[in-house]
């Protein structure tokens, strides 16, 4: 009869079966991606963000920022005649003008009076404290 061959390694025999090397595992949804790509991606997230809510600020309230007064002056009305002609009314101090707008030149068509104060009384606005009473005083506060 033959000895049988030893199964294990005499190697391995004098090391405790207890203590192996560590072993990274990886499942298979967790994505493999460096920290650049990571905050990379985060980036042009934020700057995607920024600029989606820049457009639709311009579509919701497209005369917001067009329509300012700027010393003295602003834009009442306006109408466009062609590609690239236009008919303004501008308010100034004293008067209102109409003008013809082109790519070329400014036109003065004609002049006007100054449009009506619209004198509309403005709404009371109550004082804080008469809102505090009237905040406590309601039904059902103890």
């Amino acid at each position: 009869m033959k000895p049988q061959p030893s199964l294990t390694h005499p190697a391995s025999s004098a090391a405790p079966a207890h203590t192996a090397a560590p072993v990274n595992v990886t499942h298979a949804n967790e994505p493999m991606t460096s920290p650049l790509i990571q905050v990379s991606g985060a980036l042009l997230g934020i700057i995607v963000l920024i600029l989606a809510a820049a457009w639709v600020v311009k579509k919701v309230m497209p005369g917001a920022l067009k329509n300012r007064p700027v010393n003295g002056l602003a834009v009442s009305a306006s109408t466009s005649l062609g590609n690239r002609e236009r008919v303004v009314i501008v308010n100034v101090d004293d008067a209102r003008l109409v003008l013809g707008v082109t790519a070329q030149q400014v036109t003065l068509l004609h002049t006007l009076p100054p449009a009506p104060v619209e004198t509309q009384p403005s709404p009371a606005v109550p004082e804080f404290a008469s809102l505090m009473k009237n905040m406590l005083k309601r039904p059902g506060r103890s």
